[in-house]
């Protein structure tokens, strides 16, 4: 997916959160998030949506804190969880995406940003309709693209998620495959890090509808609640599910 189709299908999982949002009660607890309520997780997302349109608008070439831009936090309903969204989506259009800005990822340009938002945005769908109790379906070119997303940044997470520095080891190879979209990751674990190797075969296997691995990879389901088939070094892969989280 390149900038343009990140920036259509950020727009379409926008309308989708706000119309799920629409007939949702804001008290509702969040299961995926335990320490939220579908309030709280929309005025996270609201908030983030702002946040980033600004850095991409000043194409700002440092990380610049929410709390110092004065954004607009609410009320906390569908109309301004749109309209934060579509002004979003505007800014991330206008702008050239080979442009060069800050990121906490790898890639300091405009199409980080329409990327990253996009699978922001989809997980936190996903987290909506958990705390609602609806199913949540998502397109596996998307759910491949959300996957290679999270597992190239995850390394640059460990500034802000302390877990992930975690993420080491002595060679170690585990293999994330798609079974309904012919994708695959491998990861080495080394003394001082881990990256993403093309190397076979793995010490452990995870494998699946792209849908549920994406799910997993986020802890956003467990392990032992999804159809996905773990072979090889099982310990390897629990070590590795227990540390990846954002948080």
């Amino acid at each position: 997916m390149n900038h343009e189709e990140h920036c259509d299908a950020l727009e379409v999982e926008i309308e989708r959160f706000a119309s799920t949002l629409e007939d949702a009660s804001p008290s509702a607890r969040v299961p995926s998030c335990p320490e939220w309520s579908v309030h709280d997780l929309a005025s996270h997302l609201g908030v983030i949506h702002r946040w980033a349109q600004r850095l991409v608008a000043t194409r700002s070439p440092e990380w610049v804190g929410g709390s110092s831009m004065d954004l607009e936090r609410g009320p906390v309903d569908a109309t301004w969880l749109r309209r934060g969204g579509d002004t979003l989506v505007t800014t991330l259009r206008s702008a050239d995406p080979v442009a060069e800005m800050w990121a906490w990822g790898p890639d300091h340009h405009v199409r980080w940003w329409s990327r990253r938002q996009l699978h922001e945005t989809l997980v936190h769908r996903i987290d909506l309709e958990l705390g609602v109790g609806t199913t949540s379906l998502v397109e596996p070119f998307l759910a491949v693209d959300a996957i290679d997303e999270f597992l190239v940044n995850l390394e640059s997470a460990g500034r802000f998620s302390p877990r992930v520095r975690e993420l080491r080891g002595d060679g170690g190879l585990l293999q994330f495959s798609a079974t309904d979209a012919s994708a695959s990751w491998t990861v080495e674990l080394r003394p001082e890090g881990f990256a993403l190797v093309d190397a076979a075969p793995p010490d452990a296997q995870l494998r699946g509808r792209a849908t549920e691995l994406l799910c997993v990879l986020y802890r956003r389901l467990a392990l032992e609640d999804s159809d996905l088939l773990v072979t090889g070094d099982r310990p390897l892969m629990d070590f590795w599910l227990s540390k990846c989280a954002l948080e």
